[in-house]
C-alpha cells in the first residue's frame, strides 16, 4: 500500500502535493491555433532580435518572474537570477513548488522589466512609459554535483561580484537543499521590446498650459548598513562597495 510519497528529480523523498505530476500533455501542441510566440505583434517596432540588447537587460537587472501552468492555473513566481553566458540560472529551496515543477520538465517563461521612464502626453490615453522588457521560453536544466555548486557561486557573484571570496564555501548540507536550474538562451526562444524617447507630437491643437514630456527613472543604491551584530572592526567588503557604486 502506498505511503503518499514518490522521488523527485532532486532526489528527495516528497509529500505529494495536491496536483498530479507535469504530463506531456501540458506543452503547447504546435498545431493548435495559440499565436506564436516567438513574433512581436503589438508594436513590432520596438522589438530586436539584437542578443546584445537582451545581454544587457539581462545583465542591469537582478529580479526576474519566472512562471509555468499548473493543473490549468498560471504559477508565477518572482526571484533572483543571474545570466551566464549562454543560459539564465535560478536557484531556490528544493522544497519550492514552482522550482519542482520546472525540474520535472515543465515548459518556462521567464520574464525581465526595467522601468526607465514615465511619458506624459497630452492625455492620459497618448501617454506611455519608456522600459526595456525581455520574455525568454523554454525548459529549465536542473543541475547537480559540482555543476550545482558552481552555478551557485556564479548566481552569487553576479548579484553580489566577488563575495565568494569573501565568505565561506556553502557546505555539502547547503548544496543539497537548494535546487540550482539553468534556462538555456536559444534563437527563436526569446522576445526583446523596448520604447524609448519623449510622447509623439499631438496630432491636434492642445491648450499652451498642456506639460507634456518625461519623467525619467533610475534605480540608486543607498549606503551599505551593517547589521548590529556585525562586528565592529569589520569593514564594509569590496563585493558591498561594487554594488553601491554600480548604482
Amino acid at each position: 500500500m502506498s505511503d503518499g510519497s514518490e522521488s523527485n528529480p532532486l532526489g528527495h523523498v516528497l509529500t505529494k502535493p495536491p496536483r498530479r505530476a507535469f504530463h506531456e500533455c501540458d506543452r503547447m501542441h504546435p498545431m493548435t491555433s495559440t499565436p506564436r510566440l516567438d513574433r512581436l505583434t503589438r508594436k513590432p517596432d520596438r522589438g530586436t532580435s539584437n542578443r546584445a540588447r537582451l545581454d544587457a537587460l539581462l545583465d542591469d537587472q537582478l529580479v526576474a518572474t519566472v512562471s509555468s501552468v499548473v493543473d490549468g492555473q498560471p504559477w508565477m513566481v518572482p526571484l533572483l537570477y543571474a545570466r551566464d553566458g549562454d543560459r539564465v540560472l535560478i536557484h531556490g529551496s528544493t522544497g519550492a513548488g514552482l522550482l519542482r515543477h520546472f525540474a520535472e520538465g515543465a515548459p518556462a517563461c521567464l520574464g525581465v522589466f526595467a522601468l526607465d521612464g514615465l511619458v506624459v502626453a497630452e492625455s492620459t490615453f497618448e501617454s506611455s512609459a519608456n522600459y526595456r522588457s525581455a520574455v525568454l521560453r523554454g525548459t529549465f536544466e536542473i543541475l547537480t554535483g559540482r555543476a550545482a555548486h558552481d552555478a551557485l557561486n556564479i548566481l552569487s557573484d553576479k548579484i553580489l561580484p566577488g563575495r565568494t571570496s569573501e565568505v565561506r564555501s556553502s557546505t555539502a548540507k547547503e548544496v543539497a537543499a537548494t535546487v540550482a536550474l539553468a534556462l538555456p538562451i536559444e534563437e527563436g526562444s526569446w522576445l526583446y521590446k523596448e520604447r524609448t524617447g519623449l510622447p509623439g507630437e499631438p496630432a491636434e491643437e492642445v491648450a499652451p498650459t498642456t506639460w507634456m514630456g518625461v519623467v525619467p527613472f533610475r534605480t540608486v543604491r543607498g549606503p551599505a548598513e551593517p547589521a548590529p551584530w556585525t562586528g565592529p572592526e569589520a569593514p564594509v567588503p569590496d563585493s558591498v562597495r561594487r554594488v553601491i557604486e554600480r548604482g
